[in-house]
C-alpha cells in the first residue's frame, strides 16, 4: 500500500510530528529520551524472555518479514545498520540470512548493548555485527554509508519522531531502503478490542512481575495508542525525504512493516 503523500524539500515539520510521540514513561515533564533509556537500562535483563511471552513468540515472525524484504539477495558487500537494536534480534537475523553483511547495532541504553555484546559473543557474531552506543537523533555516521537501515519497535520512543527519520535517511546511500516494525492499532473487531484489553491490562501486570518496573509496559500502550495511523506514519516518512513509502499491516494489524526508499 504506497503512501499517497509527496515529500516536500527542506526539514520536515518538526513541531508538528513532536507532539505525537510525548508520552513518556515516568513523568510528564522532563526529556523522553532520558526517561526512554532508563527505562530500557532497567528492563534489559528480562527484555528478550518478556517479548517472547508476551508477544506469543510472534515477534521472531514480525522480524523474519522485515529481513525477507532486505532486497539485497544474492550481494556479499551490503552495510546494515540496526537503530535502537536493543539486545541485538533483528542484527542477529540479518547474519544469518546475509553471512557476508556488516552489520552495526546502535542503541542509547548501554543496559540494552551489554547484554546483545554478549548475546553476540555466545553465538560467535561479534566478529560480524558491531555495536555503537548512540543516539537515533544523532547519527555518529557520515553521509550516505549504508545499504539498509532497519528499526524494530523503536521509532515510538524517539523524542522527535522526524528528526529520527531525517537522520536515518541521512545515513542511508541513494537507492538504500529503510525499513520499519513498530506496533499499530488493530481496526476491526474482535481483535481491536482484544489487543486493547491485552495491551492495556495483561501485558503490564506481566511485564511488572518478571521486569519489577510498573512503568515499562503500561507506557508500551501508552506511546502504542498515540503513535500516528497507518497513513499518517507514511505521510510523515514522506515528508522526512522518503520515497515509495508503504505499509504492510501484519497478524490482524497488531504490528505494521513500512518501508521507504531514499
Amino acid at each position: 500500500m504506497a503512501c499517497a503523500a509527496t515529500p516536500w524539500p527542506g526539514l520536515p515539520n518538526f513541531a508538528q510530528t513532536n507532539r505525537l510521540t510525548q508520552v513518556k514513561p515516568y513523568s510528564p515533564t522532563g526529556s523522553k529520551k532520558d526517561q526512554v533509556t532508563r527505562m530500557f537500562d532497567r528492563i534489559s535483563g528480562s527484555y528478550d524472555f518478556l517479548n517472547s511471552l508476551l508477544s506469543l513468540g510472534v515477534d521472531r515472525y514480525w522480524r523474519s518479514r522485515l529481513i525477507r524484504g532486505l532486497p539485497f539477495e544474492g550481494r556479499s558487500d551490503v552495510n546494515f545498520l540496526d537503530v535502537a537494536a536493543g539486545t541485538g534480534a533483528l542484527s542477529i537475523a540479518a547474519a544469518r540470512a546475509f553471512p557476508n553483511a556488516r552489520i552495526c547495532a546502535v542503541d542509547l541504553s548501554k543496559g540494552m548493548l551489554q547484554q546483545a555484546e554478549g548475546i553476540f559473543k555466545r553465538r560467535k557474531l561479534d566478529k560480524r555485527i558491531s555495536t555503537c552506543w548512540a543516539d537515533a537523533e544523532a547519527l555518529p555516521f557520515p553521509d550516505q554509508h549504508f545499504d539498509a537501515v532497519f528499526i524494530a519497535f523503536g521509532v515510538r520512543n524517539f523524542e522527535h519522531l522526524s528528526l529520527g527519520l531525517a537522520e536515518m535517511k541521512r545515513v542511508l546511500k541513494s537507492g538504500g531502503t529503510l525499513h520499519i516494525l513498530e506496533f499499530s492499532r488493530p481496526t476491526k473487531f474482535p481483535f481491536k478490542q482484544l489487543f486493547a484489553f491485552y495491551f492495556r491490562y495483561v501485558l503490564p501486570r506481566i511485564g511488572n512481575w518478571w521486569s519489577r518496573d510498573p512503568r515499562a509496559y503500561a507506557y508500551l500502550f501508552e506511546s502504542v495508542q498515540h503513535f500516528p495511523d497507518y497513513q499518517r506514519f507514511t505521510q510523515i516518512m514522506a515528508e522526512a525525504g522518503l520515497n515509495d513509502c508503504q505499509f504492510n499491516p501484519l497478524t490482524f494489524g497488531i504490528c505494521t512493516l513500512y518501508t521507504g526508499t531514499k
